[in-house]
């Protein structure tokens, strides 16, 4: 079964595709809607992607959650990333007491057959002001819990062991894996 990623980051693709070898990519950017639930962009990406592409695909969203700031900007971070950077991030955070970040990593995979399974990645650490020159997005701000370097400090491998997108795309894998020996018995 051949299964790709549709997604416009390249980035995102990297990640995944060292977890998931066999992934391929299909280089369409879906439509970001405004929604802080991460299962309503989600579905709205696979409802888009199912329109141009019929066969096996993820779709992939992260959030990134600030306590000091109730919660925002959640799903709306590749928003503030695109005015404000890490350095505006890490500018925002660091002027509350609370430093800490919740990360959530929603893949929703499309089978064959229309079904739709969703898989959670999920971290937490603190923003700090910014770091390292490798990853992408908040990573030079991100410092995961039991870390002691930010995510753009880490190496790709590294990373991908404690990220929350690392976390569900091993949960989807494992779930492939279990759909391909179904099929075999």
């Amino acid at each position: 079964m051949q299964l790709y990623f549709i997604t416009g980051n390249n980035n995102k693709f990297t990640e995944v595709s060292a977890i998931i070898p066999r992934l391929e990519r299909l280089n369409l950017a879906p439509d970001e809607i405004q929604s802080l639930d991460p299962k309503v962009v989600i579905e709205h990406k696979l409802a888009q992607a199912a329109n141009i592409h019929s066969g096996a695909f993820i779709v992939e969203d992260t959030s990134v959650g600030f306590n000091c700031l109730g919660g925002l900007p959640g799903t709306l971070i590749k928003w503030f990333l695109d005015t404000i950077g890490p350095q505006g991030i890490a500018d925002l955070v660091l002027r509350y007491n609370d430093h800490s970040a919740t990360v959530l990593t929603t893949i929703g995979y499309r089978n064959m057959r229309g079904e739709i399974h969703y898989f959670l990645g999920h971290s937490t650490g603190q923003i700090v002001a910014p770091q390292g020159t490798s990853g992408f997005g908040f990573d030079p701000v991100f410092v995961a819990d039991g870390q002691s370097r930010t995510s753009a400090e880490l190496s790709a491998h590294e990373k991908n062991a404690i990220s929350a997108r690392g976390i569900a795309a091993r949960k989807l894998s494992a779930f492939l894996e279990s759909e391909i020996q179904t099929v075999k018995t």
